[in-house]
């Protein structure tokens, strides 16, 4: 599987229309996105926490209504073509995306936004995909993974892990396994015995973040599932 990590965000500012559109013309076959609430606890899409990096915005996501974070621009820190792109809403991304291509929600640190995971859910039933195949809910902090299982239980769902589960045990992943259908480690971790003991658990596996062809070529070489990339072209010559 081809996952376009942010979007295309090798191509298009990361997490914004522009870099979904394209990934879907670039035939990604998922696009990931990262989810966290405004101030009025609506789900909006952007990776960090604060607004600095990829706005001309300053602060915490949580301090700014969603229409404040509307009036942003996401784009032009990117490249100046790309300037008056906004940061999207869940629901946006839903109605756009939801029937066009298959979609990777990150929960991103959920521990910040209590309640964060009935909103994705109620997102998704907004839009009859409460039940699609065609969507996956991951993230870093697993009991947010549990309790989005346990409301969408319809619904795939993946664990992030980082270079702390190096030394994954047999256990460890069976633990995963019983919440969860996807382990997708860094890329740092990745090796083919990794990705069969993952197997062996009765998942699947996707490592993050494939940043040049060489890293795709590797990872492909072990039998990963998918890749999670920010050139989805990498991942495409890699089917041919």
């Amino acid at each position: 599987m081809n996952i376009a990590h942010r979007g295309a965000s090798g191509y298009a500012p990361e997490n914004t229309l522009a870099a979904f559109d394209k990934a879907v013309e670039m035939q990604a076959d998922y696009i990931e996105i990262d989810v966290q609430l405004s101030k009025d606890d609506l789900p909006v899409v952007i990776h960090d926490d604060t607004l600095d990096r990829t706005t001309n915005g300053t602060g915490n996501i949580s301090a700014y209504t969603l229409q404040e974070l509307k009036s942003l621009d996401a784009g032009s820190w990117f490249d100046k073509k790309y300037a008056g792109e906004k940061i999207p809403s869940l629901n946006e991304v839903l109605e756009m995306y939801g029937e066009k291509i298959n979609i990777l929600i990150e929960l991103k640190s959920p521990e910040l936004y209590p309640g964060v995971e009935e909103k994705v859910a109620e997102a998704l039933a907004k839009y009859q995909l409460d039940t699609s195949n065609n969507i996956v809910i991951q993230s870093f902090n697993h009991p947010s993974v549990i309790k989005s299982a346990e409301l969408l239980p319809e619904i795939t769902h993946g664990v992030l892990a980082g270079e702390n589960y190096k030394n994954v045990t047999d256990q460890q992943l069976q633990e995963f396994a019983a919440y969860t259908e996807y382990f997708n480690p860094n890329l740092k971790i990745a090796s083919s015995e990794l990705v069969d003991k993952v197997h062996q658990a009765g998942m699947k596996i996707s490592p993050y973040t494939i940043k040049t062809e060489a890293e795709a070529e590797r990872l492909y070489k072990f039998g990963v599932d998918g890749l999670i990339t920010d050139y989805p072209d990498y991942a495409e010559e890699l089917k041919e």
